[in-house]
């Protein structure tokens, strides 16, 4: 994430830190693991206040991938597990059969459901890199941004004013993903 963020002009530092990550003009939380073990290791490293704090702030947010998914209330990954609870919702599997391979992984087309300045320039039918077996179904529809058919559509990416959360990877998209990533950063420079 840091190097796609870089690749297209934007300054990125990883840090826990929680000073840094408050003081940043914005924070992406990206993902990859379990959400049990990523919601220890926020809670470990006093992180999980510091995230919310910046998402209530209105401070430019990307959530990617579990980073997406960890914004919600909880998960069905291992058992029932607390979110964030930033959003209500709930994170659920895809059941597995003949016809749907788990974990979904490669590219698939998005659908788009609503304009944002962390969308420009990306159209319905466009594709993304996927790699998950767990999808984020919120309460409230209004923030569904794009959702994508796998067996059944799924929401794929939410957006506030001030924040984008995708199931996708940007950073593996190619091209497209590089321009979410380029209108990310913008939207940071900006405001």
């Amino acid at each position: 994430m840091q190097k796609g963020l870089e690749r297209v002009g934007f300054d990125a530092l990883v840090t826990r830190d929680v000073g840094q990550i408050r003081g940043a003009r914005g924070v992406v939380l990206p993902g990859v693991g379990a959400f049990s073990a990523c919601m220890e290791n926020l809670g470990k490293f006093g992180l999980i206040e510091p995230v919310r704090e910046v998402v209530r702030q209105n401070k430019p947010f990307l959530g990617i991938c579990l980073g997406f998914q960890l914004l919600f209330s909880e998960s069905e990954e291992f058992g029932k597990q607390k979110g964030l609870d930033l959003f209500s919702g709930k994170v659920v599997g895809f059941r597995a059969d003949e016809n749907l391979k788990v974990p979904h992984m490669g590219w698939n087309r998005i659908e788009k459901k609503k304009d944002s300045p962390f969308l420009e320039g990306i159209f319905s039918g466009d594709y993304v890199y996927f790699v998950h077996s767990f999808y984020v179904v919120p309460d409230d529809s209004s923030l569904i941004a794009t959702t994508t058919d796998y067996g059944s559509s799924f929401v794929s990416s939410i957006v506030t004013e001030w924040l984008f959360a995708c199931q996708f990877h940007p950073e593996k998209s190619q091209e497209l993903g590089l321009r979410i990533l380029a209108n990310f950063g913008r939207f940071v420079a900006a405001n």
